[in-house]
């Protein structure tokens, strides 16, 4: 790998403290926290730790501005209480200033952690974990707004799942319950009738909040499931609790295969959502909706949720985000190995991740890696393969992508193939163009 400049390895490893308007800054956040979420009450530093993610005796060093510590704690602390991180909120004190200062940085290859597996979601608090600010930043504010709704849009493996675990750990934060429900957990009989799905998600979301089935009692039909899933909630679940529900619906996308069902299912989310403006008993519940490909199933404006409420939509790695990650890895980088890594990978955030943790394995050679990236014998190859299956098991689909591969504009592909390419990661568009999302599929698929 590339030697980093003996300056530039010392200024990643500086560490920073806390500025006094920095401190003044966070207090006063904190004090309007005790209020607003703690009855008054001081935090503890062990209740400051559950809320932060960060350790005791990291949060004594924070706020004893002396010694320092590496600017993502400093992030990960003010995230906590809904802050952000500017200029003039911290500084680095050079050692010769204060040579007693202790340098307390996360980014030694002695205090980082292990890093987990690049698979499935990234744990709570991981150091590994990439924000994308400011989508944290107003999915925080927004889902604890009275009858809120955010959607997260983003193709396979963006980090979908990981954002809304950390938008329902802020909601516990501040006193919200929270259910999550992944639609792939369903089994396919849910799916085959509107009075199925809705007797699941009810029985689904009374179980995440521990409170008795009692379906018997509300489901009629007279009525129908859809009058009859509102009385449910409106009557019986949402009352029960005393503080805000948010309710996570992950991998929704998966209703897009059965169109007879999605529509009604999909209008019900938009009145529960418009519900949520006038009554009270609607303004606890708050929703998350994640979904991978765009919607092409047809819905009329005024009865679907993906028009209305908060859009997130996760892109790939930027060039600063893809530096940031292999720095937590705490591997010897250069800005010049990002680019050529961002320039084979497209920034997808799971290849990325990928790469700089077989590097930090030491399983191989930046230059190996590169080399051997599009190959049956490269670290990407059960990934190249899978995505290979994927397509040859829907030959619309692969008819699709061979389209894409050889330059057929945007307006030969229907929108469902266009939408069901972007969910696998597979493509892009640029300025009306489709094309593969990165090098690695590109010289994959050609071979």
């Amino acid at each position: 790998m590339l030697p980093l400049q003996e300056g530039s390895k010392r200024r990643r490893r500086r560490g920073v403290i806390l500025t006094p308007a920095g401190l003044k800054k966070f207090l006063a956040a904190k004090t309007d926290a005790e209020f607003e979420d703690n009855q008054g009450n001081r935090y503890t530093l062990e209740a400051l730790s559950e809320r932060t993610g960060l350790a005791v005796d990291t949060l004594t060093k924070v706020l004893a501005c002396e010694t320092k510590v590496d600017k993502q704690t400093l992030k990960t602390l003010y995230r906590a209480f809904e802050l952000v991180l500017e200029a003039d909120d911290f500084s680095y004190p050079e050692d010769s200033d204060n040579p007693d200062l202790q340098v307390a940085d996360s980014n030694r290859p002695e205090l980082a952690p292990e890093p987990e597996l690049p698979e499935g979601q990234v744990p709570l608090h991981s150091r590994y974990y990439v924000e994308r600010e400011p989508l944290e930043t107003e999915s925080f504010k927004t889902i604890l707004q009275p009858g809120a709704l955010v959607r997260i849009k983003g193709a396979r493996r963006t980090g979908k799942t990981s954002l809304l675990e950390r938008i329902l750990n802020h909601a516990r934060q501040h006193q919200h319950q929270t259910v999550s429900l992944g639609f792939q957990l369903a089994d396919r009989d849910a799916f085959q009738s509107m009075n199925r799905l809705l007797q699941w998600l009810c029985a689904s979301v009374g179980a995440g909040l521990q409170i008795p089935n009692r379906l018997d009692d509300y489901w009629d039909d007279l009525f129908g499931s859809k009058v009859s899933c509102k009385m449910y909630f409106e009557q019986y679940l949402l009352p029960t609790i005393q503080q805000p529900l948010v309710l996570g619906l992950d991998n929704v996308d998966r209703l897009f295969d059965y169109p007879d069902i999605a529509a009604d299912f999909f209008s019900l989310l938009r009145t529960w959502h418009e519900e949520g403006k006038n009554r009270d008993v609607w303004k606890k519940l708050r929703l998350v909706v994640v979904h991978s490909t765009e919607v092409y199933i047809p819905l009329e404006t005024n009865k679907s949720p993906f028009n209305v409420g908060l859009p997130i939509e996760l892109i790939p790695f930027t060039l600063a985000q893809v530096t940031t990650l292999a720095e937590r890895f705490t591997l010897d980088w250069s800005m010049s190995q990002s680019e050529r890594l961002l320039n084979l990978l497209g920034g997808q955030p799971y290849l990325v991740k990928k790469g700089l943790y077989h590097l930090w394995r030491k399983d191989l050679s930046f230059e190996t890696l590169l080399q051997t990236a599009p190959s049956q014998d490269g670290i990407y190859a059960e990934h190249l393969q899978w995505q290979q299956l994927h397509l040859e098991r829907q030959p619309e689909l692969a008819a699709a992508f061979e389209k894409v591969m050889r330059g057929v504009p945007e307006a030969d592909l229907s929108l469902e193939s266009l939408s069901l390419l972007q969910s696998l990661g597979l493509i892009t568009v640029k300025s009306n163009q489709v094309v593969p999302s990165c090098k690695l599929y590109e010289e994959f698929f050609k071979s």
